[in-house]
């Protein structure tokens, strides 16, 4: 196995815009950037078989280490094999850290330096989760790339409480890194975060910069705060990250944004919003959403998207799915599912085509335009 688990090939950068086309190389293969990423949680994405996954293009997913922590426990999954043998999936993996779900799942939560007291939201049951326990978790689930456990601040959160706990994630970060057991085989990226200040972000970037991860995610955005304000923070964010390592940012998947953050130099998302809104019958298309449930396609047996040449849009009518949704049926959610995982692992398709050819910012404004994003009040995910 060579020194780094982790690998990154640039391999284009857009005259027009700056944005990336690179592949990352991982124990399980390797993917094209930007890409994104769909989510399996509960090491499923919800519905979709890892054939499903395969054939609407996704090199990797990611996996959840609180809840995986939880049920069905870490030993269980390392007894196992690891999570690619555990989940029948051959191809990459990405493990967050459990530090977003401890501080948004939990309500009774004390922050300490040594890590965080909490309670299980299944339960009750006292846990701790510390920098060194979630890197213990991760080894065990074995997935390519692992996440540095950091707090994660709220939104809106003063300047002074983002410092100390930009402060912490760097001293996390640093004994993260000396608790991982397997740099051989897992990539550990440190996370960027410091909120809309750009000072803090300038300090948090400085402090992992110099702890030399293989890659890097720029966290703390995507929760609540406006699109202008992400987009302003990724602007001086990104070029504080080594060019020759992957940059990810943490938890974005609506169409506009995906966009505009390769527009500023990422390569890597995820979001559960595609799976989860197709879960109540939203639906991605190239004309802007569509929520089939509504009564005007109980007749409608065209296609959700007749620009879309998924397997969902080939063989079932709006009428069907409507129908399936309505009436509660698995089937339904994961037809919808499907469609609009296709539809995002596409639209990263043709972002990079777009950056091979130059022309990203063209792109962004024929997209933006008929998806409907430049209306005035244009109705968003």
């Amino acid at each position: 196995m060579a020194l780094t688990a982790i690998r990154y090939e640039l391999i284009k950068t857009c005259k027009q815009t700056g944005a990336r086309l690179g592949r990352v190389h991982t124990p399980h293969g390797s993917f094209e950037t930007p890409a994104f990423m769909p989510v399996g949680t509960m090491a499923t994405v919800k519905t979709m078989s890892p054939e499903d996954l395969k054939q609407m293009g996704a090199g990797i997913i990611l996996s959840n280490t609180y809840h995986l922590w939880l049920r069905p426990g870490h030993e269980i999954i390392k007894e196992a094999g690891g999570l690619h043998k555990f989940m029948n999936w051959d191809r990459a993996i990405l493990t967050d850290s459990g530090g977003f779900q401890v501080f948004s799942l939990s309500e009774f939560r004390k922050i300490e330096e040594e890590g965080v007291h909490f309670r299980n939201h299944l339960n009750g049951d006292k846990l701790f989760l510390s920098p060194e326990k979630a890197m213990e978790i991760q080894n065990a689930l074995g997935s390519d790339i692992m996440m540095a456990f950091d707090e994660c601040p709220p939104f809106p959160a003063t300047e002074e409480y983002m410092k100390k706990s930009v402060e912490r994630t760097s001293r996390w970060a640093e004994r993260c890194l000396n608790a991982h057991e397997r740099p051989n085989d897992q990539g550990l990226f440190g996370i960027v975060q410091g909120g809309e200040f750009e000072n803090l972000r300038k300090q948090s970037a400085k402090d992992l910069v110099s702890l030399d991860f293989p890659g890097y995610a720029i966290g703390g955005l995507s929760v609540g705060e406006p699109k202008d304000i992400m987009n302003r923070v990724l602007e001086f964010t990104t070029p504080l990250l080594p060019s020759d390592k992957p940059r990810y940012l943490m938890g974005v998947g609506s169409p506009d944004s995906l966009i505009d953050g390769a527009l500023r130099g990422v390569d890597m998302f995820d979001c559960v919003l595609p799976t989860r809104i197709a879960r109540n019958g939203t639906l991605m298309t190239s004309n802007g959403r569509l929520v089939v449930k509504n009564a005007k396609y109980a007749r409608d047996f065209g296609p959700i998207d007749e620009n879309c040449d998924c397997h969902v849009c080939k063989n079932y009518s709006r009428a069907y799915i409507r129908h399936l949704i309505k009436c509660e049926e698995t089937f339904g959610i994961r037809l919808t599912t499907y469609h609009n995982l296709h539809f995002l692992l596409n639209l990263m398709e043709q972002v990079r085509q777009a950056i091979r050819e130059d022309r990203l910012g063209d792109f962004r404004e024929e997209f933006f335009e008929q998806y409907g994003f430049n209306e005035p009040n244009a109705r968003n995910f």
